[in-house]
């Protein structure tokens, strides 16, 4: 089982990815977990990326796909495996398609999780609040105005992800403001017939 898991920040798209590997055993592939184990373990394509990013600059798609297609490669990945936070945009969603022909895969869905973006907002607000109260300390992310910044920044350069596969009939979507175990529920009724 090959997915994408498409939804702004703060939809719940993390939570529900760690449901899915408990239950199903395939691994929830992070691009930035994915490119810190590649410098660590100084692959070829590690050495690269650890080049560029020493220069103060960003990671190029080529590099990303690259890291990913190292990783899908490993054993716990055979059954399928999760893609959260990528691909970001048209060309990092063309380069994975690419990629996954090249190696003779498809992918077998995409989840996208709706939400309203006004009441995420309030959502990601109460989140801090309740850290706050509970002295935990408060996610940076969770900083209202970080919050919004990467909102934006998902309206921007990712929203147009989902009409991509969209076109393709890939797209499943997801009501995100449901709680979170009837958006599992929608999640696996979804997956059942992969």
């Amino acid at each position: 089982m090959r997915i994408i898991f498409l939804g702004p920040p703060g939809a719940g798209k993390g939570t529900q990815a760690a449901r899915i590997v408990a239950k199903h055993g395939i691994p929830q592939l992070s691009t930035g977990d994915m490119l810190r184990a590649a410098v660590a373990a100084e692959t070829p394509i590690g050495v690269k990326a650890k080049a560029v990013m020493d220069a103060g600059g960003l990671v190029s798609d080529e590099i990303v796909i690259g890291i990913v297609a190292d990783r899908i490669d490993e054993p716990d990945a055979k059954k399928g495996f999760i893609l959260d936070g990528f691909p970001r945009t048209l060309a990092q969603a063309e380069a994975l398609d690419a990629m996954l022909a090249s190696k003779h895969l498809e992918l077998d869905t995409v989840l996208e999780l709706k939400v309203d973006q006004t009441k995420l907002v309030d959502r990601i607000v109460k989140r801090a609040e309740e850290a706050r109260a509970a002295g935990q300390p408060v996610r940076k992310d969770d900083d209202p105005e970080v919050f919004k910044t990467r909102l934006e920044a998902y309206n921007r350069d990712t929203a147009v992800v989902s009409p991509y596969y969209a076109a393709r009939g890939q797209v499943i979507e997801i009501d995100g403001m449901q709680t979170v175990d009837e958006v599992t529920a929608a999640i696996e009724k979804a997956l059942a017939g992969h």
